[in-house]
């Protein structure tokens, strides 16, 4: 079993945040502690920290080992003392920083010789004890010599959480083991001892997976890249001392070791580890690249855009780091409960020590051994230590996803999503105009119409008008000259091309020249209705063509929300474009409900509007601009899109998608399902237990050492059960 607090067990969650004195002028110093990666360790030091003069903050990063305190400068001694008095050994990291690069810490190896030799001692007293005619001296011999090489860790944390009025599964164990020493229960006081030390040590390596799954992230990035040099050579650098606006090349098959833009050649670059993305997606001078990122078949060389400490997979591992710290509500349950659910176990078992024996006249040595068991049985470990097992785990498999969750409120909360309210451009379209249709209106040639429309486009800086540009381009079409080219205030372009003059312009500008005919306004209807912006190109005497452009919605769209809804997820899109495109979109990839002519004020109004609707259930909010802020900060989840390499969105949003994908969030939804299924079946398999046991100690149907077997199975089965998330 790992050292699981009493009070409050939160193994394997990090960044636990408490004010504690006052904060004048002080500094912040980041110390590694080794022995410290549970709260029955986080529990000793705040309690040994708080109140120390000078110390304002502490802040707990169980994951890493680390612990930030804010003080004044003349009491670090103060603190490293502190520390030591209590048994801590701190290295200091870092001195008034706010952050600490995240790093690669190595993977400890285990002493076993002594658990072993415990192991031995222990069961070798059980069956001496059996054989008959055997002195009682060696009995007691082999399990002393079972608790000495197997319980001494035990007894000294024991001793220092009892010294500090902390009631932990330390102390449990100690007084359970010593009160069967006292009753002359030798061997089993010896097998307790093993069994503890052995779950124990099983238990940490089950959770070093939760701590690996951080790990993994971290080992994404090179250490190294190859660094062009001023005088042209290159030279493999190590990442964290590349500068900003160095030169890095990449060969196939290299992982990309800091965020940059690419300068020169072209590749195929897998992001699955940023984003999430299944294909590679091709790279081009001026795109660009994140740091973990696999290159898969070109050589190209980019410009670095950030430092190490501050690329995107190092903004990721922060940012899963801290949601660690962000208490999901069932495991404030399961803390709140575990306050309540210890002292009552021990004071029960002090009764059932006392008053059978004093009322009924029964064997005190009889009783005293049930309430030793009960005390076993009142280490809460295996139910505190499922929730936060669980939410590291689904934090991780998202984070391996693309799907950036910023606390493990948000991750359970996900089931309870009734109602998700989009954004239109750039999250259910692409946010980038293209043309869609294209109708000759004469028997002239129709590449010959491309092409003076093109021409006249490509000479804009409207959006719709390099639509039309950029699909001439794509077809192939060589643009020709226009001669005295001029816009028409809203209304369109016009110019000379080969000594004709060609208009392109929206309908009012067809209306203005007189051109405009039943058989025009009928072409044009349907085009409208789905809300497409058309243009047409004339010349002095008639409309030669219309051409349409619409902001196009994304291929994984349609499949997104038909996934919503097979969660029971309704759907309402908001967006600042009239009623008639809103309704086309929102039909187009069926979505419930439309609503134009959003403004942000709106969209916020709209939001509100729905959490005093919503029955219980929660609203979500996807967008990615500055427009969608005040909806996204007021829904319940808000899901941030497009979020790699934006530093905004990955710090302000519950849940950042990190490409542009919409299927995310279904399987968003399904992840905080298959957690919050597991959440309440770990519960109940770490209650269920223990009521058990509880119920056939009073029957005398337990031992000692069964309660810490199966103690350590339940801590075990939980761990197991919240670790099958990191297989999604």
């Amino acid at each position: 079993m790992k050292v699981c607090d009493s009070n409050t067990c939160d193994c394997a969650t990090d960044s636990s945040s408490m004010m504690v004195g006052p904060d004048h002028g002080a500094g912040k110093t980041v110390f590694r502690i080794d022995d410290m990666d549970c709260p029955t360790e986080e529990n000793l030091i705040r309690a040994k920290l708080t109140g120390m003069i000078g110390v304002a903050a502490l802040d707990f990063n169980l994951i890493q080992r680390r612990l930030t305190v804010t003080h004044s400068p003349e009491v670090l001694d103060n603190i490293v003392t502190a520390l030591q008095a209590i048994g801590f050994e701190a290295k200091i990291e870092s001195g008034n920083a706010t952050a600490v690069t995240p790093q690669i810490e190595p993977v400890s190896k285990t002493n076993w010789w002594p658990l072993a030799f415990s192991g031995v001692a222990a069961t070798l007293s059980e069956v001496v004890g059996w054989i008959a005619g055997v002195q009682e001296w060696a009995i007691i011999a082999l399990a002393l010599l079972a608790i000495l090489s197997g319980g001494l860790p035990t007894y000294k944390k024991g001793w220092v959480a009892l010294k500090n009025g902390n009631l932990n599964i330390n102390a449990l164990m100690s007084i359970a083991v010593t009160g069967a020493v006292a009753i002359g229960h030798w061997p089993e006081a010896a097998m307790v001892t093993f069994l503890f030390a052995l779950a124990e040590l099983i238990e940490a390596k089950s959770l070093d997976r939760a701590r690996n799954a951080i790990r993994g992230l971290m080992e994404l990035a090179p250490e190294t890249a190859t660094v062009r040099q001023q005088d042209g050579n290159w030279l493999d650098m190590a990442a964290k001392e590349v500068p900003l606006g160095a030169v890095v090349r990449l060969r196939p098959g290299e992982r990309i070791a800091l965020d940059g833009i690419v300068t020169s050649g072209r590749s195929a670059v897998n992001q699955a580890p940023i984003t999430g993305e299944s294909m590679p997606v091709d790279k081009a001078e001026g795109d660009v690249v994140f740091a973990g990122t696999i290159n898969e078949t070109g050589s190209f060389e980019y410009r670095v855009t950030a430092e190490a400490s501050h690329s995107t997979l190092s903004r990721i591992i922060h940012a899963v780091e801290s949601a660690q710290g962000s208490r999901a509500p069932t495991q404030r349950f399961v803390d709140q409960f575990a306050k309540i659910y210890t002292p009552s176990i021990f004071a029960i078992a002090l009764l059932v020590a006392i008053l059978p024996p004093l009322l009924n006249g029964g064997s005190w040595l009889d009783w005293i051994y049930k309430a030793l068991v009960l005390l076993v049985i009142a280490c809460p470990c295996a139910l505190v230590i499922s929730t936060p097992v669980t939410i590291v785990s689904g934090l991780a498999a998202a984070a391996r996803k693309g799907i950036l969750i910023k606390g493990g409120v948000y991750l359970e909360e996900g089931h309870q999503l009734t109602t998700l309210a989009l954004d239109k451009t750039g999250t259910i379209t692409h946010g980038k105009p293209a043309q869609t249709d294209f109708i000759a209106l004469t028997g002239d040639d129709v590449t010959q119409i491309h092409t003076l429309a093109a021409s006249l486009a490509a000479r804009s800086d409207h959006p719709v008008s390099l639509a039309i540009a950029r699909a001439a381009n794509e077809s192939g079409i060589v643009l020709l000259d226009v001669a005295d080219f001029a816009a028409i205030l809203g209304r369109g372009v016009k110019g000379s091309i080969d000594g004709h003059t060609y208009q392109l312009g929206n309908h009012q500008l067809i209306e203005d020249l007189g051109l405009c005919s039943a058989d025009i306004e009928a072409k044009l209807m349907p085009l409208e209705r789905q809300g497409k912006t058309a243009v047409l190109l004339a010349n002095q005497t008639g409309v030669l063509g219309i051409f349409a452009v619409a902001d196009t919605v994304r291929d994984t769209s349609r499949q997104a929300i038909a996934e919503l809804h097979s969660l029971g997820v309704k759907t309402l899109m908001l967006t600042g474009d009239n009623a008639h495109t809103a309704e086309a979109i929102a039909s187009e990839v069926g979505i419930d409900e439309a609503r134009g002519n959003q403004l942000p004020e709106n969209k916020l109004t709209t939001i509100e509007q729905l959490l005093k609707d919503g029955n219980g259930g929660k609203i979500g909010m996807v967008g990615d601009g500055i427009n969608d802020a005040p909806a996204l900060a007021r829904a319940d989840i808000g899901f941030a899109m497009g979020a790699a390499g934006t530093d905004t969105a990955i710090e302000t949003a519950d849940v950042a998608l990190m490409d542009d994908d919409l299927r995310k969030i279904p399987a968003f939804v399904r992840l905080s399902r298959d957690t919050a299924a597991i959440l309440k079946q770990n519960i109940a398999l770490a209650l269920g237990i223990k009521l058990v046991f509880f119920m056939l100690t009073f029957v005398g149907m337990t031992t000692m050492w069964m309660a810490v077997f199966a103690d350590m199975g339940a801590s075990l089965l939980v761990v197991a059960n919240g670790l099958r998330l990191l297989r999604r």
